[in-house]
């Protein structure tokens, strides 16, 4: 198992997101409320980014045509994306989200 620093605690506001590089991957770390998650950033409706994306509770809304999915499970909720993303587990250590890959 390998935690990858995301960064401070303090590059994200309440209700924002940003994504980091992860192997090839995009992966996008949200904020809602005082917890973090990590999910694949892409829609798997037609791949655009969910950074960037509203944040409503526990659901990121992609920008493109709003498909909404959940930040705890991946599930898609709501038509276009009707497939999941994948999600990562994330830790608060010293000031900064971690997350955890394999």
């Amino acid at each position: 198992m390998n935690w990858i620093d995301a960064g401070p605690l303090s590059a994200l506001d309440d209700g924002q997101s940003i994504s980091i590089p992860v192997g090839r991957s995009m992966v996008a770390i949200a904020r809602s409320g005082e917890e973090y998650f990590a999910l694949e950033d892409i829609c798997t409706h037609d791949g655009a980014e969910l950074t960037g994306g509203a944040i409503e509770g526990t659901e990121i809304i992609c920008p493109r045509h709003g498909a909404r999915f959940c930040l705890r499970t991946g599930q898609a909720l709501t038509p276009p994306a009707y497939e999941p993303v994948r999600v990562f587990e994330t830790k608060i250590a010293n000031g900064h989200v971690w997350v955890r890959t394999d």
